[in-house]
């Protein structure tokens, strides 16, 4: 196994389950020290349990990205000076006609998917410059790309990722802080789960779903968090602005 993370520090966001937690877990194998924020205590708890379990240096905060005071205390709890990988993992979705969607509802998503980024970025970037030679990488979605139905607030919030990463990398270029943003398509997490469901119903629209994309399957949250990794580690090292689908062939179509 590469050990491109030896003596770096990474933080991950919503990373107690699902893709969050694979990028985490792929981070710290690889010799990183992990901190991760999620606002679940419970799941939080029991990822970091199972990371230290098999001796990987992950430490779990239970932190509310929407909120900026309360990044502010995480960022003191945190005993590091430089930050070398931020991952804008953080998400919720929501599968809802826009007739059907309420204001608070709206807000609640634009609050996760972009302020989130936004604030955590803001609160880490004096670490991240600290590094002199970081990576941000932002999780958008194959939504953030194309329509899907039913979910204008996660299609307008993660086509706001897909610009503000385009935006930050503008901006902090200088700093030697590159920003980029992987687009998965379907993955096999707790969040698509949850909007399929379970029975005879929910398998055969899974399997629609698969047949969407060119290699006919979903992806699992390992193979997302890879193409994470790499725009995170030096093999990206000229890499900054980019917007990458890792969506079994969705968008090519």
């Amino acid at each position: 196994m590469r050990r491109r993370f030896i003596g770096k520090n990474a933080i991950v966001t919503g990373a107690s389950q699902g893709i969050g937690y694979a990028m985490a877990k792929a981070l710290a194998e690889e010799g990183g020290t992990v901190y991760i924020l999620d606002i679940d205590d419970v799941a939080g708890r029991e990822a970091e349990q199972l990371f230290r379990k098999a001796e990987l240096d992950v430490t779990f905060f239970k932190c509310d990205i929407t909120d900026e005071r309360a990044l502010s205390v995480v960022r003191q709890k945190i005993p590091v000076e430089t930050l070398h990988v931020l991952s804008n993992n953080a998400g919720i979705e929501l599968n809802r006609p826009i007739q059907e969607t309420t204001v608070e509802a709206w807000d609640r998503v634009s609050s996760v998917n972009l302020r989130g980024p936004f604030f955590v970025t803001k609160t880490f970037l004096p670490l991240l410059e600290a590094a002199n030679g970081a990576a941000i990488v932002n999780t958008s979605s194959i939504s953030g790309l194309i329509g899907w139905p039913d979910s204008a607030a996660y299609c307008a919030t993660k086509g706001g990722v897909v610009a503000l990463t385009k935006q930050l990398a503008c901006d902090l270029a200088q700093k030697q802080i590159r920003v980029n943003c992987i687009c998965p398509g379907t993955t096999r997490t707790p969040m698509i789960g949850r909007l399929i469901g379970t029975g005879p119903l929910a398998e055969k629209e899974s399997e629609e779903i698969a047949q969407r994309h060119l290699l006919r399957r979903f992806a699992e949250p390992e193979e997302i968090a890879q193409a994470a990794l790499f725009l995170a580690s030096e093999d990206a090292s000229f890499v900054t602005g980019a917007v990458l689908p890792v969506d079994g062939g969705y968008t090519a179509k």
